[in-house]
């Protein structure tokens, strides 16, 4: 295992600076995921840490090491693709070997680390398989298993799950959840996906326009997000947004009512969770509203509201409950649940 550390790492293509100052400390054997929509500098960043793409300015250390200009094939690491790039004309015996191989190690050794990784990913009936046999789960746990047989002191995934099925990427993420246990080695993980993040990462480093806005478990991203940025984008479905104006003692918030919220003067921001949103429920604030659209999850719904003013509120409710487009219904929203957010999008504290 070992601990990855940035220290503001900055990456510019052609004078265009597209990762800017990123510090970040990577504890050794935990599980981080790097997670931010397209073009937010989160794949570039692991690509640096992997050594594939040189550093602007900054520095990166692995373990004890300052790897700046240390080649990637010397700072034992091991990356999964998003794409398995698996050998076709070798079998997965092979295809796990081919690297151990070139290295020149014994044997009887790459007998040994081959064997090991076939158990840990319960692929040994498929050793004598050739990739077009396998299907998409298959071959990126060869993938992995490539990864695994160097017996490295980190992992870097680079989406790995992005071009499997919604159903492939669900048992995969158990799959990734069960080999970090089971290995106990550092992990960096790169996703777009906000649902990998959270059920997979003991932290999550949130990135946008290559900018690190938020380190964290999963757990204060979501109960605490530091700003506007991450309160939007962590979370399925997103938190409501609602402009309102803070003054002593209370918010007033646009077209909604007034909150018992005491976080100085100003315009602000209040976030609220679906989850939040108590259909029939009284609170400190209750408003009317019209159902414009229903949508059934199985064990819960996703009730989408209009309000009076125009803007739509999206609450959350029970799979047995009976709601249908059209019908009118009340909110109730309590002041303990609401995320306030000054006018530059930053988070207030509010007291207990």
């Amino acid at each position: 295992m070992a601990s990855v550390t940035l220290s503001q790492v900055r990456k510019s293509y052609s004078g265009f600076e597209v990762v800017h100052g990123v510090d970040l400390a990577v504890q050794s054997g935990e599980f981080l995921v790097l997670v931010g929509p397209s073009g937010c500098g989160k794949s570039t960043l692991l690509r640096m840490i992997a050594g594939l793409e040189d550093i602007t300015d900054g520095t990166i250390g692995i373990g004890d090491r300052i790897v700046n200009d240390l080649p990637a094939s010397q700072r034992n690491l091991s990356m999964v693709f998003q794409s398995y790039a698996l050998y076709p004309h070798m079998s997965v015996r092979k295809n796990l070997a081919f690297g151990l191989s070139n290295l020149r190690m014994p044997k009887a050794e790459i007998d040994r680390r081959v064997a090991e990784a076939a158990r840990i990913l319960q692929i040994n009936e498929l050793m004598d398989r050739k990739p077009r046999q396998l299907s998409g789960g298959q071959k990126q746990r060869v993938a992995i298993g490539r990864a695994i047989v160097r017996e490295p002191q980190l992992f870097l995934f680079d989406e790995p799950l992005s071009n499997l099925d919604a159903e492939l990427r669900v048992q995969m993420r158990v799959e990734l959840a069960n080999l970090y246990n089971r290995l106990g080695t550092t992990m960096i993980y790169v996703t777009h996906d906000q649902t990998e993040a959270m059920t997979m990462a003991t932290r999550i480093a949130v990135l946008n326009k290559g900018n690190l806005e938020q380190v964290g478990t999963p757990y204060e991203l979501y109960n605490s997000p530091k700003n506007l940025f991450v309160a939007s984008f962590i979370g399925s479905p997103k938190m409501n947004l609602i402009k309102g104006r803070a003054t002593a003692g209370d918010v007033s918030l646009t077209g909604f009512g007034t909150l018992p919220l005491s976080v100085g003067t100003g315009d602000v921001t209040v976030g609220i969770r679906p989850e939040h949103l108590r259909i029939g429920e009284p609170g400190d604030v209750t408003i009317e509203g019209t159902i414009t659209l229903v949508e059934y999850l199985g064990s819960e719904l996703f009730v989408y509201v209009a309000l009076a003013d125009g803007q739509t509120v999206l609450a959350q409710a029970p799979g047995h409950a009976k709601h249908t487009r059209g019908d009118k219904v009340s909110l109730g929203l309590n002041g303990r649940d609401a995320h306030v957010f000054d006018a530059n999008g930053s988070r207030i504290e509010v007291p207990a």
